[in-house]
């Protein structure tokens, strides 16, 4: 297997060299007047026709290393014991500096961020070269300086093209091509983030440029051109009004104040994404179209997924009114520490997804997930209010769960910092290692968790570490240490003790409940290979049919020119055709595989006993003199030391871990908080110190 793994690791390296070499090369003049007439004549061929070169250099190899990291990931899905630490903290990442609006910024991004700009300059100064040095078009009979003027703005849009060849990659939640490079689809957000201003700022240069040159030479009309023979004007300011309206929206002042607006504009990518390929043609289409058409095979499979209606089971109102909600599951769902999972409660909205923490482990509890949401913002105030109410039984889609393909914890010691409800991910964490904890020749790292809480009820957080069936044996090994910080108040609430209490409620199962499972069956990752492979061969086989004998017997035979729109339109339509029946195909299939998995687990929730609701006191609400029932949770509460009216000196905190020799270091929580500890760990003071930070921006 380690041979296996290592010449599909080195092929997806070669293939992946030889793109990159041809997006340095496309802008060039060798390329343009020496290599594209060359290869004319055995790429655009009648099955292809001008999208030929585009499609063999830059579609399909990336289609090729997403099939072949298909194979690779499910190799590596367990990886060896035999790694070495060099390795593991080369994953954590070293900071290199902290900046706003960046963020944290590792050596690994800011060297590819210098790479993709020198990338980007070259492109524009090889474009600008081609127009001013090789071939000025100048077919409105402007002057010079008008016509080098509108050429510096058609090479800016092109120089914004190619942001697009990886505009999708990062949102693409179960995406193959970011865990080869130890990434995940939420903690890559921000390059996505990155793209869209560096894109739309270029395209938005592109086009005030066109519209001051139309204006100069009074052709301003050609804002809303549409040539049926060369490329539409309108398509291009359709798109860029929605470009504009999705940009703003996206600013973190709507992301955060007024997510709605930021949700519902953003949905309009799809009809961005028909009027610029419109505008742009099926040939410029193809340079892009890898990163676009893994997108959409992920966007279909994950509505196929939440078409399905999840066995909601309980939901626990914690004392700082907060919740648990717990899912049943099937056995085969597998997922890491830190994992994520997309609700949707119709009842609440018809549209709206919202991501959430999961703080169960797959290991310990293999028929239950869990997640905890915070009560913040309108959607979970509302959902909050229906499970505070009378109901017996709520309606619950889920998608997911998505995070890392691996998380590797061995270290001498972790120190998990986190702030609110940041401690969510940890909990899943320290039940990894508890997990781990259950094999003896397994050594377990001594763990430190900082968290920081505004009022002294949010330490119900707290109760969530362990499971609810953990016995004292399995939490005897683990080393756990806590201390919290309640920064909004001076001491002990005296309304804590025997007044807040955590409830839990039970539901009723109901006839189209099913637990939540794998969206491609146990070997997940292996069929969204024969996904990927099999549209994009029938993308290819139909696109050559459609081309060899519609489309080219229009331009070659009767003497007129294609519909420039037409060609790109097919292309569209065949792909979103290819993807809808090779997923729905794979989908259909391997749930008739998977049917009497399905019987069996629905059985299970349909034998789960209704509960009335019921209540208990929280370890940190109870009377002093009342002993708590559950050993394992006094042990949380001996292992927690409590600061009133102060926050962590994170500082001090984290160089007194300097005797270990390997030390991680997560965090999760405020952006301040998050970029403090980074501050601190890329200092160099502290060397044994491996930083990896968690954050959300969905």
């Amino acid at each position: 297997m380690g041979d296996m793994r290592n010449l599909l690791k080195m092929s997806m390296v070669a293939v992946f060299v030889g793109w990159m070499f041809i997006w340095v090369m496309i802008s060039t003049n060798l390329f343009k007047n020496k290599w594209t007439p060359k290869m004319t004549k055995y790429f655009n061929t009648t099955y292809f026709g001008p999208q030929g070169i585009n499609l063999v250099l830059l579609t399909v190899p990336m289609m090729f290393i997403a099939v072949l990291s298909c194979l690779y990931l499910h190799i590596q899905k367990k990886p060896t014991q035999t790694q070495s630490k060099s390795k593991i903290k080369g994953r954590m990442g070293r900071v290199m500096m902290v900046m706003n609006p960046l963020g944290i910024v590792t050596v690994t991004e800011f060297t590819f961020s210098l790479l993709f700009v020198a990338l980007l300059t070259w492109a524009l100064g090889n474009y600008l070269y081609l127009s001013y040095h090789v071939s000025l078009h100048n077919h409105d009979n402007a002057k010079i300086w008008q016509a080098k003027f509108r050429a510096f703005g058609l090479r800016i849009g092109y120089v914004g093209h190619y942001c697009w060849a990886f505009l999708f990659f990062p949102v693409t939640r179960a995406s193959t091509i970011l865990p080869l490079v130890g990434l995940t689809s939420e903690s890559s957000i921000k390059y996505h983030i990155w793209l869209g201003h560096i894109s739309n700022f270029l395209f938005l240069a592109h086009t005030v440029i066109f519209l001051i040159y139309w204006a100069m030479t009074n052709q301003l009309m050609e804002t809303f051109a549409w040539n049926p023979t060369y490329v539409p004007n309108l398509a291009g300011t359709i798109a860029m009004v929605i470009g504009i309206a999705m940009w703003v929206t996206s600013f973190p002042y709507y992301r955060r104040k007024k997510f709605e607006i930021f949700f519902y504009t953003h949905h309009l990518y799809v009809l961005y994404i028909v009027f610029y390929m419109i505008h742009v043609g099926d040939s410029w289409l193809c340079m892009i179209l890898p990163n676009m058409f893994l997108f959409f095979i992920d966007r279909y499979l994950r509505f196929l997924q939440s078409t399905k209606r999840s066995r909601l089971v309980s939901a626990r109102i914690l004392p700082s009114d907060n919740l648990e909600l717990t899912f049943s599951k099937t056995p085969g769902l597998q997922y890491t520490p830190t994992s994520i999972l997309f609700l949707h409660v119709p009842s609440i909205s018809k549209l709206q997804w919202h991501p959430f923490t999961i703080t169960s482990n797959s290991n310990l509890e293999k028929d239950t997930l869990s997640v905890v949401i915070r009560r913040q913002g309108t959607w979970t105030q509302k959902l909050y209010t229906h499970l505070s109410s009378s109901i017996d039984s709520l309606e619950v889609s889920t998608e997911g769960p998505y995070g890392p393909n691996s998380l590797d914890l061995r270290h001498d010691s972790l120190i998990l910092v986190s702030g609110g409800s940041g401690v969510t991910p940890f909990i899943s964490v320290i039940r990894e290692l508890i997990f781990q904890a259950q094999s003896q020749s397994t050594k377990i790292p001594d763990v430190l968790l900082v968290c920081a809480f505004k009022y002294y009820h949010d330490l119900a957080f707290l109760d969530l570490i362990f499971p609810p069936d953990i016995s004292v044996s399995d939490i005897s090994r683990l080393n756990l240490r806590i201390e919290a910080y309640i920064t909004q108040e001076d001491k002990k609430p005296e309304a804590a003790d025997d007044t807040r209490l955590l409830q839990t409620k039970w539901f009723k199962p109901q006839p189209l409940d099913s637990p939540i499972s794998p969206v491609l069956g146990p070997n997940n990752i292996l069929w969204l290979g024969v996904v990927i492979l099999s549209s994009f061969v029938m993308f290819l086989l139909l696109i050559a049919i459609v081309t060899r004998y519609y489309i080219y017997p229009v331009d070659h035979n009767t003497g007129n020119i294609y519909n420039f729109s037409y060609r790109v339109l097919w292309d569209m339509f065949l792909g979103c055709v290819c993807i809808f029946i090779s997923s729905s195909a794979v989908f259909l299939w391997r749930k008739k595989v998977n049917k009497e998995g399905d019987k069996e687990s629905k059985k299970q929730v349909q034998s789960v006993d209704f509960q009335t609701p019921t209540s208990s006191p929280g370890s940190w609400f109870c009377s002093h003199d009342r002993e708590l029932e559950s050993v394992p949770y006094q042990s949380i509460v001996q292992a927690t030391s409590v600061h009133f009216g102060s926050k962590p000196n994170l500082k001090k905190i984290l160089f007194e871990a300097e005797g270990s020799e390997d030390v991680g270091v997560m965090v999760c929580g405020p952006r301040k908080m998050r970029h403090e500890v980074a501050r601190i760990c890329s200092s160099g003071l502290a060397k044994n110190l491996h930083f990896e930070a968690i954050s959300f921006n969905w």
